[in-house]
């Protein structure tokens, strides 16, 4: 798949919202987002792009695939079935999960015996800061995981790969660089533009501010 086709799946299942108020996982702030939850119901639509990521790695040697939970672990799944299929041997298909309390990315489930020795494959949804995808990638590191690569839906923040752990090759479907903003600076906050509550992490921003 070319990224004209990507953004055409994306559209057809209304993955993509332009000019609205939107608040990202990462605080920031920006007028656009790739809702990657709308494409998720769409079993066919989310096996293509997944083997779309596959190919970009089917001759990596990869073992394991990875992702972040809640969000990454179908992408995770999908990407493990293709890579299964394409090289004919077993991929496993795993997740991390955010510590108790915490920020930080553990690997639990027996997951970790899965991966020590192993040439890993992260992958994520989208990337603004890449702070999850780096997470993910320290802790793969930290149990004894080989990470080969990081494979995204959509790279929305032009990150490099120095920006999430010097990972050695970061691939992605769609490039989109969009403006996103601190919420000191936003101007959307500025004209009193109201926050979009149906995606993002709008409604726990604004249950913050109201507390």
């Amino acid at each position: 798949m070319n990224e004209q086709e990507v953004l055409q799946v994306l559209g057809k299942v209304g993955a993509v919202i332009a000019d609205s108020h939107i608040v990202y996982t990462s605080g920031k702030h920006g007028t656009a987002y790739v809702n990657k939850d709308a494409v998720y119901p769409h079993t066919a639509e989310t096996s293509r792009l997944c083997r779309a990521i596959a190919e970009r790695f089917a001759d990596d040697k990869v073992e394991v695939v990875i992702a972040p939970a809640i969000g990454g672990v179908i992408l995770s799944q999908w990407t493990a079935h293709h890579l299964t299929e394409m090289n004919g041997h077993e991929v496993f298909g795993v997740y991390a999960e955010k510590s108790e309390g915490g920020d930080a990315f553990v690997i639990k489930r027996g997951y970790d015996k899965l991966i020590a020795g192993k040439n890993v494959l992260v992958v994520e949804d989208v990337l603004t800061t890449g702070g999850s995808a780096k997470k993910v990638i320290e802790a793969t590191r930290a149990i004894g995981g080989n990470v080969i690569g990081l494979g995204v839906l959509c790279n929305r923040g032009g990150i490099t790969p120095q920006d999430v752990a010097d990972v050695p090759k970061l691939t992605s479907l769609v490039n989109v660089k969009l403006d996103a903003w601190d919420e000191a600076t936003c101007p959307l906050c500025e004209q009193n533009i109201p926050v979009n509550t149906d995606v993002g992490k709008g409604r726990e921003f604004l249950a913050r501010k109201q507390a």
